[in-house]
């Protein structure tokens, strides 16, 4: 019997998005805004899938931040492992997955210009950005 070991190809995004803002000052609110759901995320019960309705807490926390796009199905996104990073006026966020729309929506809810790509396709993009 031989074994082949799996690949799943809905983990190997290598994705990039890269929030542009006018002020350095909206770009620390998004990253804020990112930690605060994030956190926010990990804390839910993860055994409840319940994707037609938000926790109270996380709808009194989105109302708060005044990020009103983001669905309740999408909140699971927000557990997500991502690497969100602030610096002046960009807020940059690489993962694997490719289901990143709540990242997008808080991104464009705090007024950013907005770049995604795949660094496996455009590897240069990737090295020129992040200096």
């Amino acid at each position: 019997m031989k074994i082949w070991p799996g690949y799943c190809s809905e983990h190997s995004m290598n994705l990039v998005m890269i929030g542009r803002f006018n002020a350095a000052t909206d770009a620390a609110s998004a990253k804020e805004a990112i930690d605060q759901l994030t956190e926010q995320a990990g804390r839910e019960d993860q055994g409840k899938r319940e994707t037609e309705r938000y926790s109270g807490t996380m709808l009194d926390l989105l109302v708060r931040l005044n990020v009103l796009s983001i669905s309740p199905g999408e909140v699971e996104q927000l557990r997500y492992d991502v690497s969100v990073r602030h610096h002046d006026k960009e807020v940059r966020v690489t993962t694997d997955e490719c289901d990143v729309s709540a990242y997008l929506k808080v991104l464009l809810d705090k007024g950013a210009r907005i770049e995604v790509y795949s660094a496996h396709h455009y590897p240069d993009a990737a090295k020129q950005n992040e200096k």
